[in-house]
């Protein structure tokens, strides 16, 4: 049986991995922080030599990240995404030259024009979340000339029933469920203009599997391509519960967004084969329990 250690297993593409490649007959060693199912560290040097040399799997996918920009998370994510990327190529490297890997980027570490972003755009180090997914990239990169096989996806907005409340999507939804069962409460939104993509995690997983099976591309942006902003999401999420989101939504003055749009120009994944199949409103009809 084929194996495949999933470094990041608790969250929402951890998840949809797991239960896509487990449907292949594929054997799954989870790794995270949230769960027991492995007693070591995950990402640190001696537990990922000790994983990969003894289990040898066929793929490695690091999802593993703290999804923030803040800056406090600065020393955080550099352990998890660069330094635990360095880990696992050169474990892969030394004991299991075989492996495909993934490595999970972001379209946050791209310059943003508002325009869509392809995986060929230059990078931009404009957060601390940024520098580890760029310096992950790179360590990709090295070594792939040194003959390992690393794939890079870098992930556009996606969400999930699975996603947590500090994740915008999520915000709104549990909010609107909490509403059309009767509560009063306002939601604070800081800019309803925001454009972003709204994909579906189980649809995204899927790209990253479709990537890891063919040798002609090792990096694709991931994502729908379509973007709809806040207040979009709103009125979508709003309706399915027959109420006006303009009852129910607070603004907050001063804020400042990250960006005004981001959005992905998919068409290398695309060329691939892969297609998302939920759309944005069968995802607001996901996460909204009315």
């Amino acid at each position: 049986m084929k194996k495949a250690l999933i470094f990041g297993v608790s969250g929402q593409d951890g998840f949809y991995l797991s239960a896509l490649l487990k449907s292949l007959g594929i054997e799954v060693i989870g790794i995270s922080r949230q769960t027991t199912e492995l007693s070591a560290v995950p990402l640190e040097y001696n537990s990922v030599f000790t994983l990969v040399k003894q289990h040898q799997p066929e793929y490695i996918f690091h999802f593993a990240a703290n999804s923030t920009t803040k800056h406090e998370a600065l020393f955080e994510n550099h352990t998890i995404i660069a330094t635990g990327t360095l880990n696992i190529l050169e474990a892969v490297k030394q004991f299991s030259p075989h492996t495909k890997v993934f490595i999970s980027g972001s379209g946050l570490q791209f310059r943003n024009n508002g325009t869509p972003i392809k995986e060929t755009d230059p990078f931009e180090a404009r957060d601390a979340y940024s520098i580890s997914r760029i310096q992950s990239v790179y360590a990709a990169r090295y070594f792939r000339s040194l003959g390992i096989r690393t794939y890079v996806g870098y992930f556009f907005n996606h969400d999930s029933p699975l996603r947590k409340e500090n994740h915008m999507a999520q915000k709104i939804a549990s909010a609107v469920s909490r509403i059309a069962s009767g509560s009063n409460e306002k939601i604070e939104i800081g800019d309803l203009t925001v454009r972003k993509e709204w994909g579906f995690a189980g649809d995204i997983v899927k790209a990253v599997w479709t990537l890891v099976q063919q040798d002609a591309v090792a990096e694709a942006v991931i994502g729908t391509g379509k973007a709809y902003s806040i207040e979009d999401w709103l009125k979508e999420c709003f309706s399915l519960v027959r109420k006006d989101w303009k009852d129910h939504v607070m603004s907050v003055e001063g804020y400042v967004p990250e960006y005004k749009q981001l959005v992905s120009d998919p068409s290398t994944i695309f060329s691939l084969g892969w297609k998302p199949e939920v759309d944005f409103s069968q995802l607001a009809s996901m996460m909204v329990k009315p």
